[in-house]
């Protein structure tokens, strides 16, 4: 008989990820699948959506982590669980672990945003600080653990939370049986380890594409061998993991077709199109899977594509930048740089082009002393909403015509 210890594959199964959805069916949302007819015509594919944005904490990571609460003896509930996470592991393991009488104690970075924290303590965990890094966090819950006699819940490296995280795909086939191409965000690997065991038991033939921050491509090193460059401001900080999950690393190695990297662009435009046309707010690893879309039509053309929209956890004042630098990418947002003489009415006089044009002024900034100009001459910004990028332009060449010295700040 094969040692089980030795064989990953045979510790996540279709029957592992049936049995966690007996188990957790009752206390998670059975989140609805729903076609995106606009999204399907703008990515030439039949796009459905699954959306974990749904669930009570806002994130698939509930479902993992409760399947592997309630496989916990009596002893290890009365003694309590820990975890090092600052995401959304922390919030779905305190809230079902309080939900169960179990105490639940998560380490953060004590550089961890105080929202994070609150928004962990306010489903009933008891947040512990300690260092600089997630690994300081994760080496003190590991220490924590031992001293205290407690049960370490691993937010994906861990069977039980794949066969968890599994059930999304059992429900999304069970609402859409006729899919045949999932794509699915990956941090440590936990969600797709999950869904591509339930395709692979349920349609053979299904294509399962995995997808990675192009600033955090961890998995994809550790898969194909590049080594990549790793690091960075990602927007989809649920999905950047330095270091993939070992267990997960074989599943994902056997059972997924392809891992895609999409950059940031890409994923600011999917929060974006989610928000305009979906109504629905999806943090920036929840939209991974759809700025993978987005970026490699040719790829998905004309397939069935399920696409998890695996959280919504994300800071409001961050979504705000987001959509208002998709509408700069667009051309209805725009700041123009323009040389003006230092004089009564040079203001007065290039306001009224915009004006003639409908064009609207937000904001005006004027630098008089920072500029290469002469002294009487002065540098304008001036930051402006239109109907699209052509109206912009068409200001733009007038100013020039009128002999002002004008162009516009594009985004990075």
């Amino acid at each position: 008989m094969t040692d089980p210890a030795k064989d990953p594959l045979s510790l996540l199964t279709i029957d592992h990820v049936r049995a966690a959805h007996d188990r957790i069916r009752d206390a998670v949302v059975h989140t609805p699948t729903l076609h995106s007819k606009t999204l399907s015509q703008i990515t030439g594919a039949e796009v459905w959506l699954k959306f974990e944005n749904l669930q009570f904490t806002a994130a698939y990571k509930e479902r993992g982590a409760l399947n592997a609460l309630l496989l916990l003896s009596d002893e290890q509930r009365a003694r309590g669980v820990i975890a090092a996470s600052a995401g959304n592991h922390s919030q779905g393991l305190s809230y079902h672990g309080t939900r169960l009488g179990v105490p639940v104690t998560i380490v953060m970075p004590s550089t961890t945003p105080a929202v994070k924290v609150m928004q962990t303590e306010a489903v009933g965990g008891n947040v512990v600080l300690h260092g600089e890094t997630f690994d300081d966090a994760y080496a003190h819950a590991r220490a924590l653990e031992e001293e205290g006699g407690l049960t370490f819940v691993h937010p994906f490296d861990d069977p039980d939370v794949a066969a968890g995280a599994g059930t999304v795909a059992l429900e999304m086939l069970e609402d859409q049986p006729e899919l045949d191409c999932m794509v699915v965000p990956i941090g440590g690997g936990g969600l797709i380890s999950g869904m591509s065991t339930v395709a692979r038991a349920l349609k053979p033939d299904m294509r399962i594409v995995g997808v990675e921050a192009e600033l955090f491509p961890s998995m994809h090193s550790a898969l194909t061998g590049n080594d990549l460059p790793l690091g960075g401001d990602t927007l989809a900080e649920g999905i950047a993991v330095k270091e993939p999950g070992t267990f997960t690393r074989a599943i994902i190695k056997e059972r997924v077709d392809e891992i895609l990297l999409v950059g940031e662009p890409d994923l600011e435009r999917s929060v974006a199109l989610l928000l305009q046309i979906e109504k629905t707010v999806v943090e920036g690893a929840g939209a991974a899977g759809l700025a993978a879309v987005l970026s490699n039509k040719e790829k998905f053309a004309g397939k069935k594509i399920g696409l998890p929209l695996c959280g919504g956890n994300i800071d409001s004042r961050l979504l705000a930048t987001v959509l208002l630098r998709d509408l700069a990418r667009e051309g209805r947002l725009a700041r123009l740089r323009i040389a003006l003489k230092d004089q009564p009415g040079s203001l007065h006089k290039l306001a009224s082009l915009f004006e003639q044009h409908g064009v609207n002024i937000i904001e005006v900034y004027h630098q008089r002393v920072f500029t290469k100009l002469p002294a009487k001459g002065l540098i304008t910004d001036i930051e402006c909403e239109a109907r699209n990028r052509s109206q912009v332009d068409a200001l733009v060449a007038d100013m020039k015509n009128a002999g002002y010295k004008v162009h516009t700040i594009e985004l990075e």
